[in-house]
């Protein structure tokens, strides 16, 4: 990877580590492009499983998506608890429905602690950390969700299952 995008030790990581291909995502829970770059994510992740790795980071765009800076929170929330992407992806499945009151429910419904999980929630223990993956992606020139990054190298394409299949492939190809 780039000097510029590298694999952090408190990133969320769906795949290998040591992948041929790393693909960042800066996204927002709310953001229907984020919605369908998940359901092509999860198709190219499972036909280039342990090829291709995933790291998600929070890019809420709150004057656009009110729930979204929330909804980063909880998924930090679930995830201190091990199950980011089992929040991660309740968050994107059930987009339509996924509200405040929502949220303990959904927490509960996955296993996890849900009196911890609204505790954190409500003292905004997770908050600096979305806050500083905003940060992050606007020092690296993305402004909206989702932005993608392979390999370290910012790509410009669509987000549906066939542009980003595409560069998967030329990546891997250079890999």
């Amino acid at each position: 990877m780039s000097d510029s995008i590298r694999i952090e030790e408190n990133d969320h990581l769906r795949g290998p580590r040591d992948a041929e291909v790393t693909l960042v995502e800066y996204g927002d829970f709310q953001c229907p492009y984020c919605a369908r770059a998940h359901a092509a994510l999860d198709q190219l992740m499972h036909q280039h499983q342990g090829r291709v790795a995933l790291v998600y980071r929070h890019l809420p765009l709150s004057d656009l998506h009110p729930f979204a800076a929330r909804a980063a929170e909880a998924a930090e929330a679930a995830g201190a608890q091990g199950k980011f992407w089992e929040m991660h992806d309740a968050l994107f499945e059930n987009q339509a429905m996924a509200s405040e009151d929502a949220l303990p429910g959904i927490a509960a419904s996955l296993g996890l602690d849900a009196q911890r999980f609204v505790r954190e929630l409500d003292e905004g223990k997770h908050r600096a950390g979305v806050a500083a993956h905003a940060e992050q992606a606007r020092a690296h020139g993305a402004s909206g969700t989702p932005t993608f990054f392979i390999n370290g190298e910012r790509y410009h394409g669509d987000s549906d299952q066939a542009s980003l299949a595409a560069a998967l492939q030329e990546a891997l190809g250079r890999a």
